[in-house]
């Protein structure tokens, strides 16, 4: 049983600092880090490392863009533990521009792996995914309950029992990988899945660079989304310069009372957005 959702915004991005800097994966708006985003990353490892063994994470979920895996990779090393790759999580891109193209799709978590071997490409299958063609607000929300929705049972029944729950560790407290997870996404994406976590739509929340927020679960509590008290929101205190680059829904920009639509990838106007939405079974109804 999960107990414990740690979530981690990824570090500061090397687009902030560099115009002219070049996408390792060759995927578009796929920047890696800053340096100093680098620096942040192993801070977070730092603080995960210096936390009791009962209260770390025991398995890492990180959204498929390069400067996510570039944040867990720190902590996989320092704590051994794997990273799985979920699209769930992704980047929030508000609706694209009719006639610009579809918004980008990172790759495999098999291909994703030739640049972060902690990447475990078998043990986990993406359970949702993103629209290519964007969300507006309400629907990056509605994305993040939906996704929570399917993964806790998802990861609860692939690693907490049965067969695997033994995969990554033979000692008996480790041994349920899906105990204490950390998903490391996007502002936007981080935002609506504490609101949902919590149960609070209008959670007033700014989310910087590496920042942490950490939910328990309730007792005798069925509902995933709503089912959890929060113990850190968006905190940066593990950092030693605190957070940066923070970010809120009320920073975004609206024109006619409508997110301002985002300018696709030219030459993907014709490619079919044919993977979205759950690819599991939904325990209840949104």
């Amino acid at each position: 049983m999960i107990e414990t959702i740690y979530i981690a915004r990824h570090g500061f991005r090397m687009n902030w600092v560099n115009n002219t800097w070049k996408s390792v994966t060759g995927l578009a708006k796929d920047p890696p880090l800053a340096a100093f985003g680098v620096t942040q990353a192993q801070e977070l490892a730092d603080y995960f490392l210096g936390l009791p063994e009962d209260q770390r994470p025991t398995a890492i979920f990180s959204s498929p863009y390069y400067r996510c895996l570039q944040t867990a990779q720190p902590v996989a090393k320092a704590l051994g533990v794997p990273i799985f790759v979920e699209h769930g999580i992704s980047e929030w891109y508000s609706p694209a521009k009719p006639g610009t193209g579809l918004h980008p799709r990172p790759g495999s978590a098999a291909s994703l792996r030739t640049y972060f071997p902690e990447i475990d490409p078998d043990a986990w299958a993406s359970i949702w995914y993103p629209p290519r063609v964007g969300e507006d607000v309400a629907e990056v929300h509605t994305r993040a309950a939906g996704f929570l929705d399917a993964f806790v049972p998802a990861a609860e029944d692939r690693f907490a029992c049965g067969q695997n729950a033994d995969a990554y560790s033979q000692d008996a407290e480790t041994a349920h990988t899906a105990r204490r997870v950390l998903l490391v996404s996007h502002a936007a994406t981080v935002i609506a899945l504490t609101r949902a976590l919590v149960g609070d739509p209008a959670l007033p929340l700014r989310v910087g660079c590496c920042s942490l927020t950490e939910v328990v679960r309730k007792r005798d509590v069925i509902p995933i989304c709503g089912g959890w008290e929060a113990k850190l929101l968006a905190d940066g205190k593990h950092l030693k310069d605190g957070t940066s680059r923070d970010w809120g829904f009320e920073d975004i920009e609206i024109a006619h009372g409508k997110v301002v639509e985002d300018p696709g990838v030219p030459g993907t106007e014709h490619e079919k957005d044919d993977l979205v939405g759950p690819q599991v079974a939904l325990t209840s109804n949104l």
